[in-house]
């Protein structure tokens, strides 16, 4: 096979126009093209009067050879590389060894996907319930404010990125291909197809909701085992005479001990118990980065329009996103960096607490794309420094936050809103415009000054003018800012090694984003492929490093 990259054609084209461009590409005759895959479809929007798509294609073209060699000044014009998928390691008939899995979020579920096509037959357990029980918790909070602690956006099967868009695409390094792997599972348990071939492909949470399901089905069927709510409270290590340490087993909440030498940690980034655990029992952890701050939300179609001009609208574009930064200048700001996170076209914004008492935001979007709102974080840039305490003062700061934003909303899950107009204007808002807001339960016309850091409110002050200019109409003053958003990303690390171990607890495997490696679906879910490899490697002693997803 051959690969030509960035063939860019009108909007309106057909699949015959496809095909001719080819052809008129490599000057070929229409015989010598034998067969054509999209592999992936993008577009360019910087110029809104003319917006092509941009494709890379698979070719099979009659005598390869002597077309590559006329070809062998350009760029685009390539071998294509094998992106086909092959396993590590296979246990042997009758491996006994059994792996456990903690956490059933996109990167648990992907390690235990592969560990059980592998022949391992993982146990998963899992704090929060089956995905449609999660479901049915998680609308209770978003429709009559009652929150459960183990069951809502952040725990449960298919973890926080089954209430999201879905998103799948990220700017990890991938040499190896896994991201092809995780799509093309994602597409055997019900994604649509195209998810394999357009730039930015996303699934919405009611796919989501029966993808994890299948994927379950799969992985049960290859003889893994789920655990539902079940929380494991305490690791068994063993600490031998010259201070190295081995994981031995897995004490569960209620007191049932699985023996095992080899544990994925798989928790998300808002497994807050699960890390003071870790800490005392002295596995290495570290402070890292994060960022917080408000969603915001403005009409779909204004979006639409600052981004694709006469084209918003065109089936083919779809609902229009937006990815935006700012480097702050200001007095005491310099080396701040605000910007977009988590962009949801045509979502909603939604109650994504896991503890009572705190308020917490997040993006939501279905399939469709078809609300009334865009809404996406606009974030600030937070280090230890800005927090300090020890390792797990970034969890404190997150959870100050929450707490402010949920008196700020009344004490009762509805949260804090701002107009932009009143937020730049440093005035709390006593009634909101014509952009609804879509949080549910509800908001508060509010100051979300009063919920976040002085540097924080400055610096999105500073760069929501500087949107504006990048894209019109971003800070019109009925714009609606919503608080608080604070699980950006894990507020810890747990240090591993080359070859995915714990650094200092050999047979724990951290894994995706509450371990620090990941943010995201796809990312998250790739750094469960190669978790579940460095497992298998270590099950039968077999040399190799794990290639780092993020």
């Amino acid at each position: 096979m051959l690969r030509l990259t960035e063939l860019k054609l009108p909007l309106d084209h057909t699949s015959e126009d496809l095909r001719a461009a080819v052809l008129a590409r490599l000057g070929l005759e229409p015989a010598d093209l034998l067969d054509l895959h999209v592999f992936r479809r993008g577009y360019d929007a910087r110029k809104r009067r003319a917006i092509p798509l941009i494709y890379t294609l698979d070719l099979a073209i009659r005598d390869e050879a002597a077309l590559l060699r006329r070809f062998a000044q350009d760029p685009h014009v390539n071998p294509a590389p094998d992106t086909t998928y092959r396993f590590v390691a296979h246990a042997p008939a009758g491996f006994a060894s059994r792996p456990v899995v903690i956490g059933a979020g996109p990167c648990g579920l992907m390690a235990a996907l592969v560990l059980a096509q592998m022949g391992f037959r993982p146990i998963i357990l899992e704090r929060g319930k089956v995905v449609r029980e999660r479901t049915r918790d998680t609308w209770g909070l978003w429709r009559r404010g009652e929150l459960n602690p183990e069951s809502n956006v952040q725990f449960g099967e298919g973890g926080a990125g089954t209430f999201s868009d879905g998103k799948l695409y990220s700017q990890i390094k991938d040499p190896l291909h896994h991201s092809r792997k995780l799509l093309e599972e994602f597409v055997k348990a019900g994604a649509p197809e195209e998810i394999l071939y357009v730039s930015k492909p996303h699934i919405g949470t009611f796919r989501l909701v029966t993808m994890v399901e299948a994927m379950r089905r799969t992985i049960e069927e290859l003889g893994g085992e789920y655990r539902f709510s079940t929380r494991a409270v305490d690791l068994d290590i063993e600490v031998a005479a010259d201070g190295t340490r081995q994981v031995r087993g897995v004490v569960l909440e209620g007191g049932e001990y699985l023996a095992t030498g080899h544990v994925v940690l798989a928790i998300g980034h808002s497994a807050r118990d699960t890390f003071s655990m870790l800490m005392e029992r002295e596995v290495f952890v570290e402070a890292k980065p994060f960022s917080v701050g408000f969603r915001i939300e403005h009409p779909q179609g204004m979006i639409d329009r600052s981004r694709f001009g006469d084209f918003a609208g065109n089936p083919v574009l779809g609902a229009a996103d937006y990815k935006l930064v700012h480097h702050c200048t200001g007095e005491g700001l310099k080396g701040r960096t605000v910007y977009s996170f988590c962009m949801c076209p045509g979502g909603t914004v939604v109650a994504a607490a896991s503890e009572p008492g705190r308020v917490v935001t997040n993006g939501m979007s279905q399939y469709s794309r078809a609300e009334r709102n865009a809404n996406a974080a606009i974030v600030v840039s937070v280090t230890p420094e800005d927090y300090p305490g020890g390792v797990l003062a970034g969890i404190e700061f997150q959870r100050r936050l929450e707490e402010l934003a949920y008196v700020a909303g009344g004490s009762d899950y509805r949260a804090p809103a701002q107009t932009v107009g009143d937020f730049l204007a440093g005035r709390p808002s006593a009634s909101l415009g014509e952009v609804v807001p879509s949080y549910k339960p509800g908001v508060v016309p509010a100051d979300l000054a009063a919920c976040m850091p002085g540097f924080v409110v400055a610096a999105i002050r500073e760069a929501l003018p500087a949107f504006d200019r990048q894209l019109k109409g971003y800070a019109r003053p009925d714009a609606v800012l919503t608080g608080v958003e604070t699980r950006t990303s894990s507020p810890v690390r747990v240090r591993r090694g080359e070859e995915g171990h714990s650094v200092n607890t050999r047979g724990l495997f951290p894994a995706g984003e509450g371990a620090g490696y990941a943010g995201g679906i796809l990312s998250a879910g790739v750094d469960g492929i190669k978790t579940a490899e460095a497992v298998a490697r270590s099950l039968l002693d077999l040399p190799g490093a794990l290639h780092r997803a993020a």
